[in-house]
């Protein structure tokens, strides 16, 4: 079974729907730990239900990012990963961060990358009257929210949508995609290759993966 090292900041939603997963085998593989660097996040709470290893460290600890992250590493690497899933983890990432877990460090970012990296999503979204909104799961690397996407989905948007609506009808198509793309990491079939992510062996275009199922 494949280590998986989930980082959180807040609720934790797309946490559970990865504890979900593995409880019900459709990842195979096991949380072995979660981290956050709020000590109040909730998410905190999701792993000590269903029993795993949860720390927390704050920023206000350490004296700058680089020694932050590095003594998040050392204390992730405890663990072993052969993933580590971003999921609402909202601390910038250093370089030696993500040079550390590059090709088994991965993010869901609330936008159809590359548009709206960054914050604000859903607002942006509705400022500019857009139609269709959506989700992006993409390999990490140093440039913010811009690494090779592996798979997105597309939500509609209404009239008269407010940013929760966007919000809750975002999340539920993350809580589908992700457990997915973490599964297909942990049996071998998703790599990053040459700033690509490659699934099955075949290169995925850059919008990701798609399919007729979606």
């Amino acid at each position: 079974m494949k280590n998986i090292v989930v980082l959180i900041s807040g609720n934790g939603s797309n946490l559970q729907a990865i504890i979900d997963a593995c409880a019900q085998k459709r990842i195979k593989g096991t949380i072995r730990a979660v981290f956050s660097n709020k000590a109040d996040a909730f998410g905190l709470e999701r792993a000590l239900e269903a029993g795993i290893p949860q720390h927390a460290l704050t920023a206000g600890q350490y004296a700058s990012r680089e020694a932050f992250d590095r003594e998040l590493m050392h204390e992730i690497d405890a663990y072993a990963p052969d993933i580590v899933v971003l999921a609402g983890y909202m601390r910038i990432l250093s370089a030696e961060f993500v040079s550390h877990y590059q090709g088994r460090l991965l993010n869901i970012h609330p936008s159809l990358l590359p548009k709206y990296p960054g914050l604000n999503t859903h607002r942006q979204v509705l400022e500019n009257g857009d139609a269709v909104h959506g989700t992006s799961v993409h390999f990490v690397t140093e440039e913010l929210d811009g690494g090779p996407v592996i798979l997105q989905a597309k939500v509609p948007v209404f009239d008269g949508d407010d940013e929760a609506d966007i919000t809750a009808r975002v999340q539920a198509q993350e809580h589908a995609i992700y457990p997915l793309v973490v599964g297909w990491f942990v049996e071998g079939r998703l790599t990053m290759c040459d700033n690509s992510a490659w699934l099955d062996g075949v290169k995925l275009p850059a919008s990701g993966y798609a399919s007729e199922d979606e």
